[in-house]
Formats: C-alpha cells, structure tokens, sequence
C-alpha cells in the first residue's frame, strides 16, 4: 500500500504505531503529507503557511518513541504561537511574528507531531465559514462547492481531504464543532480552563475561547487531550482534574447512562429537516447502546442570552482591533473586512458597564443551565440547522448588504441600538449555527459526533455536551457510538489514494 493511501486510512494513533515499530519511517510520512497538502491545495485553498522545510528537518530525527513520533500535524492560523511562522489570523493586517511558542505548540512538539502547514481561519476568527479576504474561500473536501464551516475549517479541511488525520482548532462560539459538524470528523470543544492559551494570553473573548483539535477518531481526540492539557504557571485557572486518562476513558464502556435531548431552536429560527435527522440518528445509536434518552426544554436559553453574547464578542473585537493598531503603529480600520469593522464599532460602541452587565447575565444563565441539566450525564442537540452550506452562502446580499454597507461606511453603527435591527443581524449571523455558543458562554465540554451524511453527500453532525470538567464521560460515549455507527471507515471522495503497492513499504 502506497505512503499516501495509509496516511489518507489511518488515524495519527495508527500512523504513530507504525512509525514505532520501524514499519514507517516520519520523513516519508512528512513527505506523503506535503505531497497531499500540495496536490489538494488547488482544490480545498486551507493552507495560511507551509512549514515543509521545517517539518522535514524534524521527521529525520524525531524520537520514534513519543506516543505521536512523525504524525504530520496542522495548527490554526489563530490564536497560538510558533516560534518564526508569521501569525494572520485570517487578516489582512500585517502579520505579527512571534519568538516564542505557545504552551500548546510545545507541547504538541513534545508529543512528536510534525506541524507541515499552518491552516486557515476567517478574519479573527469571527465567521462559522472560513472565507476571507485575505486567504479566499476554503473548501469542503466531500464537496468542494460547500463548505468546511468556521473558524477551524482550515484544520478540518486538512484532516477530511487525508492531509494530516488531526490537526489543532480552537472554539469561541463553535469553531471546533461546527467544523467537524460539516467534514465528517470528531471535534470536542474541551472545558474552560482544560488547556492553557498561555503565555500569548491568560484568556480569549472573557474565557468562551478554548482549543483542542479536530481528529478522525475520538481515540485520537482522547490520547492528544492526555498529551496537552494540564495547567500552566502564566494560566490563571485550570479545570477539574479528570479522574484518569481520556485514553482510558475512551477506551471503557461509558456503562448505562441518562441522557437527553434538546430539538428546539434557541433563537426561534427555522432547522432543516436533515439536521433532525442527523440528531434522531444519534438518539437511535445512543438508545442501541443501553442508554435513555429523554427530551428537555431549555428556555432560559433564548435570543436575550444570544444578543448578550454577540455583544460581549463585539467588545472583546474591539479590543482585540486597539491591540493590532498598537502592534503595527498605526489604524487597521482600512485593513480589515466591512463586517469586522461593523463589529467593532459596535464593541466600542456598547460600555464598560453595559459589557459587565451583560457578562453577569451570561453567567447566571449558565448556572441555571448547569444545575438543570446535571442529572443528565450528557445533553445531545444539533450543531448547524442545515447541511453544509454553499460557499459563499453566508455574505450579505441585496437589502442585507445595502445595510451593512450603510452601517460600515456612514457610521451608523449606533442604529444597532435599536432592538429589532440588532436581532436581524444577529439572525442573520447565526441562522446557520444556533446552539454552539451555549457552551462557550457556560464553559462545558461538548463534543461533535459525525453521524449523519446526506443524501447529497455531505456530512452533518451533532454534538452531546456534558458537565463542566467531564471529558471523559463524552469520550467514552462518543467512542461506543463510533463503534456502534462505523463512521470511522467514512472518508471524503476527493483525491482518493491509489491503494497500489509503494515499492519502499
């Protein structure tokens, strides 16, 4: 069998092993993964940069004994540092060059991964698309007119087109799990404080923004999680010691457990048909592995929560904008897209108190959600109320334009005062993704499970959120209904390797 067809089969847990036992050497799999990377680039556009020369001068002396030795690796253009690689954030503001690296990347290098490509991301992370002005569009590799949801769609383009079988992504209102709703992957959005974001930052958007990864398999998902979480000195909380490994957990029978499930829209908009057909499809699997499965209510969940939200993220954009102009010494107002700037005006726009008020709003819903919800070993519900979208299907056309253009270049931003105007353009921002938000803001695990594919082919989703700092109960549950369903074998259709026999294997 061909390098790059195991690759493009095997999840990194798997390339790792054969990497171990002499079976594979790293500097072939690195080569595969560039080879890959390059030929499917054209195709799904989810590379911000290469890391090749790097990446090969590290597969040719890596420790064969690390749990992880030679995995090709991506990490997201967002959010972390490496030490020399320019940093975007999906920007077209200058790129800041970090000289250092983050926790998170040396850990990623402790656990013998081979980082070839940094991924894409939209601008600031502020999209559940990834399309930017900076980058274009990236693509969703089961079809390539749609796409990989946002911001981590990057990474998660990479890991379904058979480029690297995991890569790191991050979460501030659905980043993680919406990507991997929509390419057919595992992708557990970790409980706050579970993985360090320091010394970039102690926290990001108020602490709603974690990071983990998307992965082909929760065995994968489970073993990196052992690999990278734990406090670090510079972070300023941590969260509740899991009981023993994730490996472990993942690998265990998660018992008879409780369960329920939410069907509703929290905004009160309308979810597709396949949607609930994906989440009827993960009820049927959980109740085949002994569990009940009951619905719930959630109505102090609504559109206030939402809009409390969106303006927490507004004022956290705008503070995030003052920090660039101070970088780069000058404004980046004319650098950044229409959307970002109506976003940050209105950040500037809401006050300290307003903010503050909000926040504490968020945090009593939150609790209240918690306790209600802590008979329940695990809450199933959607992720994205439709199918993956065409590309493109998300920017603002006709009357939403003429508004948002009026907003942007009139500075009329203060409009958004009036209640009705926000709500459509909160709606008009969420349509696609209602639900992800919910545990940013609570700072519960939740973990995307892929299901469901359409008839049209494409993947769809959901995801089963737990109690605040356990992990280990959805990673047990999600590895029982993998085996159940065998969404392991499913693979993307693009660029499909030849299973021909490599000479050198």
């Amino acid at each position: 069998m061909s390098v790059e067809r195991i690759l493009w089969e095997e999840d990194a847990t798997g390339l790792a092993g054969l990497v171990r036992k002499g079976e594979l050497s790293a500097i072939e799999l690195t080569d595969a993964a560039i080879a890959r990377a390059e030929a499917t680039r054209p195709e799904i556009n989810a590379t911000a940069e290469p890391l090749y020369e790097s990446a090969r001068t590290r597969a040719k002396s890596i420790d064969r004994s690390l749990p992880l030795a030679g995995v090709p690796f991506a990490i997201k253009d967002l959010g972390i540092a490496i030490k020399g690689v320019p940093s975007h954030g999906g920007s077209r503001i200058p790129a800041w060059v970090p000289d250092f690296n983050s926790v998170m990347t040396e850990r990623y290098l402790a656990a013998g991964l081979i980082p070839i490509v940094t991924s894409t991301s939209p601008e600031h992370g502020l999209r559940l698309m990834t399309e930017s002005k900076a980058f274009g569009i990236t693509r969703n590799p089961w079809n390539t007119g749609h796409t990989t949801g946002g911001s981590s769609g990057g990474s998660a383009a990479l890991v379904a087109a058979g480029v690297v079988p995991v890569a790191h992504a991050s979460d501030g209102g659905g980043s993680i799990r919406v990507p991997s709703a929509c390419s057919g992957l595992v992708g557990l959005k970790t409980s706050r404080g579970r993985i360090p974001l320091s010394p970039l930052v102690s926290e990001s958007w108020y602490g709603m923004v974690v990071d983990h990864a998307v992965t082909r398999s929760v065995r994968d998902c489970a073993l990196l999680l052992d690999l990278t979480h734990g406090p670090d000195t510079l972070a300023p909380y941590a969260a509740l010691p899991p009981k023993g490994t994730f490996a472990a957990a993942a690998a265990r029978d998660p018992g008879k457990l409780r369960l329920a499930v939410y069907r509703k829209s929290p905004l009160g908009l309308p979810i597709s048909a396949e949607t609930l057909r994906a989440l009827d499809i993960a009820v049927a699997l959980a109740r085949e592995g002994g569990h009940s499965v009951e619905d719930i209510e959630l109505p102090f969940i609504g559109r206030d929560f939402f809009a409390d939200f969106c303006t927490t993220v507004a004022s956290a954009v705008a503070g995030s904008l003052r920090s660039e102009a101070l970088r780069v010494g000058r404004s980046v107002t004319g650098d950044i897209e229409r959307a970002t700037r109506v976003l940050g005006r209105l950040g500037e726009m809401v006050s300290a108190g307003e903010t503050y008020a909000g926040l504490q709003r968020l945090h009593a819903a939150s609790r209240q959600l918690i306790e209600e919800t802590a008979r329940y070993d695990a809450v199933l519900m959607p992720v994205i109320a439709h199918p993956p979208l065409a590309c493109g299907a998300m920017d603002p056309k006709s009357a939403d334009e003429l508004i948002e253009n009026l907003l942007d270049k009139l500075h009329l931003t203060s409009l958004l005062k009036i209640k009705p105007l926000f709500g459509q353009l909160m709606d008009k921002s969420l349509w696609f993704t209602h639900w992800p938000a919910i545990h940013n803001v609570s700072g519960q695990p939740s973990i995307a499970l892929p299901v469901h594919v359409t008839d049209a082919g494409l993947p769809l989703g959901i995801q089963a959120a737990g109690r605040p700092g356990d992990e280990e109960t959805l990673l047990s549950l999600a590895a029982q209904m993998e085996k159940i369903s065998g969404w392991l074998k499913r693979r993307a259709p693009l660029m499909v390797p030849s299973s021909g026999r490599d000479p050198h294997i």
